[in-house]
C-alpha cells in the first residue's frame, strides 16, 4: 500500500453539487447519494450517511455553499438575511462535533465580508475546497507523528470508524495506523464492532481490508480479554470534540477502553484535527452528548430485538479523562500526558 495514495474519499464537490458516499449502505454497498439543496445536506448529517468529526465539518461546509446559492436565488441582494435559517439547521444537525460548528464559523466569517451584490457561491465554494483539502493534508501529517510514537511489530486496537470514511480522506486514528503499517510498525490491527451502528464491522474494517492492513473483528466485550493477553501495545482512537486541558469526547466505548488499558498497561492514542479542540471549554464534563433514538440500540436492519417496553440508553460520545490519555496527536504537534500547560503548546 502506498501511503501517500487516498484510497477511499467519501465526499465530492462535482458539476455544482454536493455527492455523498452513504455510509449507512457500508460495506455491502457503495450508493453515491447527490446533494443541491442545504437542508438535505443536514439531513445527512443527521441521519447518518456522513459521519465522523471531521467529515461532518467539510460536509457542511459545501452545505453552506448550497444555501449560498438558495439564498441568492431566492433572494437576490438580500441573501445574508436569506442565508440564515439555513445555516441554523445545518449548526443543529449534530451537537457533539465541534468540527461542524467550526466549519460553519469559517464559512460565515467569510461571507460576511462579501458584497451584497454578487453571487457568493464562487468564493465560497473555494473555502470549502480549501477546508476539505487541508483536512486531507493535516491526516497525512498526523499519520506521520503518530506512527512516529510506535515501535516496530506494534498490535493495535481501534473502535468505531476514524477512517478516511470519517474525514475528507486517509483519516486520523486509521491514518496512523495506514502510515504505520507502511513502515512495518504495526503488524495487525482489532477493530471493535462499535455498538450500536457498528461502524467498526461495517466501515473500518472493510477500509482496512481495502488497504490488505490485516485486521480481526471482535466485540466490545472482548476488549478486556485481549488486553489482559499482553499483545496489545496501543489503542487508537479518533475525536469528536477536545477540551482545552485533553478530555475527549469520542464514540461510546472509548472510556471504557481508557480504564481497561490504563489497568492493563496498554497506551492509549487519540488523533485529531486541530479543529476538534474546543478551547473555549476546560471541562470534559460540559460536552454536550448527543442522545440518539432508542430505536438504534433495541432494532436491527428493521427487526425489534428486545422486548417491547423495555426502554433502551444510547448515547453517541461518552467523554475520556485527559489523565487516562497518553498522546494527543494533531497536525499542530503532539501532546503526550495532556492537560491544560501541554495542550496550550500547540495552540496558535
Amino acid at each position: 500500500m502506498d501511503k501517500n495514495i487516498d484510497s477511499i474519499q467519501p465526499i465530492i464537490w462535482r458539476d455544482n453539487e454536493l455527492l455523498l458516499l452513504d455510509q449507512r449502505a457500508l460495506p455491502h454497498e457503495q450508493i453515491w447519494l447527490k446533494y443541491d439543496n442545504s437542508d438535505e445536506v443536514a439531513n445527512a448529517i443527521t441521519d447518518m450517511v456522513v459521519r465522523g468529526a471531521p467529515a461532518i465539518g467539510i460536509t457542511a461546509a459545501y452545505g453552506v455553499v448550497l444555501a449560498a446559492r438558495q439564498a441568492w436565488n431566492s433572494a437576490g441582494s438580500n441573501w445574508k438575511q436569506a442565508i440564515s435559517a439555513p445555516l441554523i439547521k445545518l449548526a443543529s444537525s449534530r451537537p457533539t462535533a465541534v468540527n461542524l460548528h467550526w466549519a460553519i464559523d469559517r464559512m460565515t466569517m467569510l461571507y460576511e465580508t462579501l458584497s451584497d451584490t454578487e453571487s457568493p457561491e464562487d468564493r465560497l465554494l473555494q473555502q470549502s475546497l480549501a477546508i476539505h483539502a487541508e483536512d486531507i493534508a493535516a491526516n497525512h501529517k498526523m499519520g506521520e507523528l503518530g506512527a512516529a510514537l510506535l515501535e516496530n511489530n506494534n498490535t493495535v486496537l481501534t473502535h468505531c470508524n476514524a477512517g478516511a470514511l470519517a474525514t475528507g480522506g486517509f483519516g486520523t486514528a486509521l491514518g496512523v495506523i495506514r502510515h504505520a503499517y507502511s513502515e512495518g510498525k504495526i503488524k495487525h490491527v482489532y477493530a471493535d464492532e462499535t455498538r450500536p451502528w457498528l461502524q467498526g464491522a461495517r466501515l473500518t474494517a472493510w477500509e482496512l481490508q481495502q488497504d490488505n492492513i490485516p485486521v480481526t473483528l471482535q466485540c466490545e466485550g472482548a476488549a478486556a480479554a485481549l488486553m489482559a493477553t499482553g499483545k496489545l501495545d496501543w489503542i487508537i482512537v479518533g475525536a469528536d470534540r477536545i477540551t482545552a486541558k485533553g478530555d475527549v469526547a469520542n464514540k461510546i466505548g472509548t472510556y471504557m477502553l481508557a480504564v481497561l488499558a490504563r489497568y492493563h498497561g496498554v497506551r492509549m492514542m487519540v488523533v485529531a484535527p486541530t479543529s476538534t479542540i474546543d478551547w473555549q471549554l476546560h471541562n470534559g464534563a460540559d460536552i454536550p452528548i448527543e442522545q440518539r433514538l432508542e430505536q438504534e440500540v433495541t432494532m436491527i436492519n428493521g427487526q425489534q430485538i428486545s422486548p417491547f417496553g423495555v426502554p433502551a440508553l444510547n448515547p453517541a460520545f461518552d467523554v475520556t479523562p485527559a489523565e487516562l490519555i497518553d498522546a494527543i496527536v494533531t497536525e499542530a504537534g503532539v501532546v503526550l500526558s495532556p492537560s491544560l500547560e501541554n495542550m496550550l503548546k500547540i495552540k496558535e
